[in-house]
């Protein structure tokens, strides 16, 4: 039975994986800041000899955009610093890392799909010290899996729990119809990280739902599922500037080449999801 630590346990993808995972196939810790802060090397280096897991899922991370830009020294000791503590105590035990990235790496100043073998151009300090954390596994690590992924909603707050929020609250909410990405379900995600436990393959891989849309689409979406699209009018409009990227596709190309599966469809992954957990009316 493997012995898999999972850092950042209490966010979407760590709540996902804690639900997915069977606990008579696998033995696993969770931890969040609480138990174990990752910025804190002695803490990680303690918990890790103690518990000497065979694989580490690290979901832990600064994901607030606005407020790395305004926190720049816990932005990077977090998503960086943070990282390279988990690598140098992970490579002392052997253990398999699985590290958990995203699509702000890049600059989004395309319009196709960036995969594996695009260089990261990242241009907010989030995306900034989450590619600085890539590259201390990178330099630091063999045995290890990076994941990046994008538009992540499961249990907690999010951009699906936002819009769910507003109805019966607001008659309208202003949606960006130029902001394109690609909603990825943390349990379609969750999936991958287990493939990636249960097998020996190593290396950067994007693991996204198939296709995209824009965010007015994704919003849409998310009412009609759950039966309140009567209840909200969305109004579309052209968002300037601002932090977040107008385009932020991500390709599998790495799941495919390697045949293996790719989480399903964005609207089928969203539809499931609200039935599931949301409900529909």
């Amino acid at each position: 039975m493997q012995k898999i630590w999972i850092t950042g346990a209490n966010g979407h993808v760590g709540s996902a994986l804690t639900e997915l995972l069977d606990c008579t196939e696998y033995q696993i810790l969770t931890t969040d800041k609480e138990e174990v802060d990752i910025t804190d090397l002695e803490q990680v280096k303690q918990y890790m000899h103690v518990n000497r897991p065979d694989v580490v899922i690290n979901c832990a991370g600064l994901t607030n955009v606005g407020y790395c830009e305004e926190h720049v020294d816990e932005a990077y000791k977090v998503n960086a610093i943070g990282v390279r503590n988990i690598v140098l105590t992970a490579s002392e035990i052997h253990a398999k890392l699985i590290h958990m990235s995203t699509d702000d790496v890049f600059d989004m100043v395309t319009e196709r799909p960036y995969n594996e073998f695009d260089k990261p151009h990242p241009k907010t300090i989030y995306g900034k010290s989450k590619e600085a954390g890539e590259n201390f596994i990178t330099k630091l690590m063999h045995r290890y899996v990076i994941i990046r992924s994008s538009w992540i909603y499961g249990i907690g707050k999010d951009f699906v729990d936002e819009v769910l929020c507003s109805v019966g609250t607001v008659a309208s909410m202003d949606v960006a119809i130029n902001r394109y990405g690609v909603p990825t379900s943390s349990d379609e995600l969750a999936k991958i990280v287990r493939y990636f436990i249960d097998h020996d393959e190593y290396g950067l891989y994007h693991a996204v739902c198939k296709g995209s849309c824009s965010r007015y689409d994704f919003a849409k979406a998310i009412l009609e599922y759950a039966g309140h699209a009567e209840e909200l009018e969305l109004i579309p409009v052209v968002v300037e500037g601002g932090l977040r990227p107008e385009y932020s596709v991500l390709d599998n190309m790495m799941l495919r080449l390697t045949e293996i599966p790719e989480p399903k469809d964005w609207q089928t992954a969203l539809k499931e999801y609200i039935k599931e957990k949301g409900g529909i009316e």
